[in-house]
């Protein structure tokens, strides 16, 4: 299993149309095949940073994930939106 982590930083004032923009996410990527769990927060501190905390059940499906048509969307309709790239990482569970 893969476990993936990222974190959205919004560029002040727009935190709201990319909140809208994130929610998108989570209902077609739990759809996806070899997804184990999709989740979206936002910090409670810090209105403009979200948080995806993503479960795949390997390499490909995350993979085939980042290249799906809801996520290149995404990823175009955010892009004006982010005060930075957003920071990925990936985890493997060890105990």
């Amino acid at each position: 299993m893969i476990r993936i982590m990222a974190r959205i930083t919004a560029r002040a004032g727009s935190e709201g149309e990319l909140r809208q923009v994130l929610q998108e996410l989570p209902g077609p990527s739990r759809g996806e095949e070899g997804c184990l769990g999709y989740e979206l927060f936002l910090n409670e501190d810090d209105p403009c940073e979200f948080v995806t905390v993503e479960q795949w059940r390997d390499q490909a499906a995350a993979d085939a994930h980042l290249n799906s048509a809801h996520v290149v969307s995404v990823i175009g309709r955010a892009s004006g939106l982010l005060a930075q790239t957003p920071l990925i990482h990936r985890f493997r569970q060890l105990a």
